[in-house]
């Protein structure tokens, strides 16, 4: 039939006067360019009708993943396939005369089917990782680095394909003859690469998620991940900042993941206090009364003292001399209050470790230690938490006669020297 409409029309044509040598091409091309015309005028409308049926369709159903591919524009470029398909089928029918032509509009009518075949699967990964997002386990796998690969695999392919149809050549045949180029592809390709290969280890060992906290110092990165790509994790620093990491950094390079202190109890307060070893004596009487005034100290003063009265009384200890027998120090009892203190607070968590220990003394003093986990995880409520206990030590330190050790300034060397 298409046959007998391409002879109609060189007859009309050589009726006019033109070239009979010239009127079968001419013809062939005219409807060709026809079936063109006819054919982008019958997408625009089948564009136009199935979209709008496949929108509003997706505006009535509950799912998600509907609306996202119509927002990334999945259908659109598959619309595009069906005009491009028709005119493929078509034209060896209109230039059966004409091979040489066939080749070259087949093959360019080919290369725009492989675009809109790769534009179409790229929407659709746009819209699985998008769609990903709402399950629960994307917060632990996210699949990014996945995605991003398959865009590449996919591109790759489809570049392949294109230059086979341009060229007319086999694609597995040019395949193979990527071989010879494979050095170069990995050299290009590095940094996809060691991302991927990072990026599995990551995902499988379960080092990072995006919301961790991780601190790199050697990329001057402490914050939370806020994206996890295949060439890049991206960190957003507590001063708001933004730092970039090669993924494969993460698994080449150690890194700090507070993820484990998020999820337990408490957040570690380990700090210590030096006390002028000086100011260490044994308790006189006076000072027990006074110490057993204080309230987190008045059962600790009775009982101790009972039982070391009772220790010495059972040794007839001489108790003139104060370095016979036991006795209380205010070393001891100031250890004593400030673990009594410690138990008193809400904020600190006692069901895990729970210390107030002395450290080696050196010639800074000696340090007393605390060892407590805060039930308060946030940074700054766990620093005022812990700036609060130590503004309380420090202020409560002389009240057992003791002394805080700090290096003398130098106007205290020279007021020591006129003296």
């Amino acid at each position: 039939m298409l046959k007998s409409i391409v002879q109609e029309i060189a007859l009309w044509l050589r009726q006019q006067g033109m070239s009979e040598h010239l009127t079968d091409s001419i013809a062939a091309f005219l409807l060709f360019a026809g079936f063109i015309v006819l054919s982008i005028f019958t997408y625009f409308i089948a564009r136009k009708v199935l979209l709008t049926i496949i929108i509003r369709a997706s505006r009535k159903s509950d799912t998600k993943w509907d609306d996202v591919l119509v927002e990334k524009k999945f259908f659109g470029y598959l619309a595009n396939l069906i005009p491009a398909y028709i005119i493929y089928i078509i034209t060896p029918l209109i230039f059966e005369d004409y091979p040489k032509t066939i080749g070259f509009f087949q093959a360019t009518i080919s290369v725009g089917m492989v675009i809109f075949v790769i534009l179409a699967i790229n929407a659709f990964l746009n819209s699985a990782a998008i769609i990903y997002q709402d399950f629960s386990v994307a917060k632990s796998k996210p699949i990014k680095g996945y995605v991003q690969v398959a865009k590449i695999l996919v591109f790759l392919i489809g570049t392949i394909i294109v230059l086979a149809n341009l060229f007319g050549k086999n694609p597995l045949g040019l395949i193979g003859g990527l071989g010879a180029f494979s050095a170069v592809l990995m050299l290009v390709f590095k940094d996809p690469i060691l991302g991927f290969a990072g990026g599995i280890q990551l995902s499988v060992n379960k080092m990072l998620a995006p919301g961790d906290w991780i601190s790199m110092p050697k990329f001057d990165a402490d914050g939370t991940v806020i994206d996890i790509s295949l060439t890049t994790v991206k960190v957003q620093n507590w001063d708001n900042s933004i730092s970039m990491i090669p993924t494969y950094s993460l698994i080449s390079d150690s890194f700090r993941n507070w993820k484990g202190l998020e999820e337990s109890g408490g957040r570690r307060i380990k700090r210590s206090v030096n006390i002028d070893m000086k100011s260490i004596q044994f308790c006189t009487p006076q000072m027990l009364s006074k110490f057993g005034k204080i309230e987190y100290l008045t059962d600790y003063i009775i009982s101790k003292q009972k039982e070391l009265e009772e220790y010495n009384a059972s040794r007839n200890v001489d108790n003139s001399i104060l370095v016979n027998g036991r006795r209380q120090t205010n070393i001891g009892v100031f250890r004593a209050y400030l673990t009594e203190y410690l138990r008193s607070q809400p904020e600190i968590n006692k069901e895990m470790t729970f210390m107030v220990r002395q450290l080696q003394p050196s010639d800074k003093g000696l340090p007393i230690e605390v060892y407590v986990f805060s039930k308060q995880k946030e940074v700054e409520k766990y620093e005022a938490l812990q700036s609060d206990i130590f503004d309380h030590i420090l202020a409560v330190i002389p009240e057992f006669g003791l002394r805080i050790f700090q290096n003398r300034t130098g106007e205290e060397i020279l007021q020591a020297g006129n003296e």
